[in-house]
Order: C-alpha cells, then sequence, then structure tokens
C-alpha cells in the first residue's frame, strides 16, 4: 500500500484560488490539509472547508525577519526562543477560536524552516507535530513531537514561479518512494504532496486533477488525513 498525504499552504481568506482548491478536494474526495496563517486568517474561511479538511498552523504572521544573508525565514537566529513561542502560542489561539476543532496542533514553519533550538519547546506550548519539506530523519523532531513531511512541491519557484511540470513533479514523487523503499528515507513515513493555492496556474489545477483521478483507480494508493497521520505516528 503507497500512502500520501496533501498539505497547502499559505491559506488565510476565501479568494477565488481557495475556493476552487477546496472544491478539488470535494470532487475526488482527496483529504486536505490547509496551513493557515494565523494572523491574516479571516472568519469567513472557515464555514467552506469541507468535512475532509483539516487546518494546520503556518507559523504565526509569516512575515519575514531574515537577516541580511540569512535565508527567508518568519523564525530568525537573532530572534530569541521566548519572542518565537509567544507569537506562535497567540496564534496557536486564533486559529483555535477561528477553526475549531478542525485545528490541529501542528506546525508548519513558512518557507519550511525552524530554528532547531525552537523544537524541544513545542510540545510544551501544545504543538504535537511539525510539517516541513524533505525526508523527515525521524518521526520524532523532538520529545513529543511528530514530524511528517512533504515531499513534492508543484511549483519552480526558482524558475518563473508557474507548475513544475508534470515530469519533474512525478520525478520528486519516484525518488521519495524510492527512498522508502531502499531504506534511506523513512518506509513509515507517507509521501506528501505540497502545493500553493496562490502560486498556481492552469497546468497546475490540471495536473492536480489528473493526478486525483488516475490514483482513485488504484487500489494499492489511499491519501491520509493530517488529523490521522499525526494522531497514528504519535500513538506508535
Amino acid at each position: 500500500m503507497v500512502e500520501f498525504w496533501w498539505r497547502d499552504d499559505d491559506a488565510a481568506r476565501p479568494v477565488p484560488a481557495i475556493e476552487r482548491l477546496l472544491a478539488l478536494a470535494a470532487e475526488w474526495q482527496v483529504p486536505l490539509a490547509l496551513a493557515v496563517i494565523p494572523a491574516c486568517a479571516d472568519p469567513s474561511l472557515f464555514p467552506l472547508l469541507g468535512s475532509g479538511v483539516d487546518v494546520l498552523q503556518h507559523g504565526a504572521d509569516h512575515l519575514n525577519r531574515a537577516a541580511t544573508g540569512e535565508k527567508k525565514t518568519e523564525f530568525p537566529a537573532s530572534e530569541s526562543n521566548e519572542a518565537a513561542l509567544e507569537r506562535l502560542v497567540a496564534g496557536s489561539r486564533r486559529l483555535a477560536d477561528l477553526a475549531g476543532r478542525r485545528s490541529l496542533g501542528v506546525l508548519t514553519p513558512p518557507w519550511n524552516r525552524l530554528p532547531v533550538s525552537l523544537l524541544p519547546r513545542l510540545a510544551s506550548c501544545q504543538f504535537f507535530g511539525l510539517s516541513r519539506f524533505g525526508a523527515r530523519g525521524a518521526a520524532q523532531a523532538a520529545i513529543g513531537l511528530t514530524e511528517i513531511n512533504t515531499h513534492i512541491d508543484l511549483i519552480a519557484w526558482r524558475s518563473g514561479r508557474g507548475f513544475v511540470g508534470e515530469e519533474a513533479a512525478l520525478m520528486q514523487a519516484i525518488r521519495h518512494l524510492e527512498a522508502r523503499r531502499e531504506g534511506t528515507a523513512d518506509p513509515e513515513e507517507p509521501t506528501g504532496w505540497l502545493t500553493h493555492h496562490a502560486c498556481h496556474d492552469e497546468a497546475a489545477w490540471a495536473f492536480l486533477a489528473r493526478l486525483f483521478e488516475m490514483l482513485r483507480a488504484e487500489k494499492g494508493v489511499q491519501w491520509g488525513r493530517a488529523r490521522d497521520l499525526f494522531a497514528g505516528a504519535a500513538a506508535q
């Protein structure tokens, strides 16, 4: 059995691209983990979410605080852990108020970057999950913190910010699946598809629809739901 999961980043308000994303998830009955920016979240977004949509926390405000020469990050090396955690906890409370039980204690840091020193502090702030990009090094990023990442990015960030292309997207999936099978990546980590609704061109939307249609006919493929994946991994 091949297990996939789907995460979409940078959600905030019910723009047309979000509505299209939710319609696609509903049409093909694919569970969606929607990473929402707490500081930017519009209350009108949450009533639109279908029954298969879970809410992850996409940082706190998604502002780039990187110093000169530092890669983009909301959590720069110059910021104290206490300041970062205070911002994250405030964001968590806001998402819980807006999304209710849909909101999971799973952090998806903007640009997939987070200081290592923050990891052991997250569980004490009611985060039980972490999702970044790339094969995880271990199932637990820290005590009490399950990591389940994404591995296929549909956006060509360095060359036009459009769809990366069908061949490139499928090759990313194949590489992670092969690494799981060969033992060079954790075989228990489901292969994650990462999308960014705001950056999708028509080619990206068309690819997703074809992907969901194709995989629905495959008996050896299943789509995992975030709340089940993280809860199941934490219980192991």
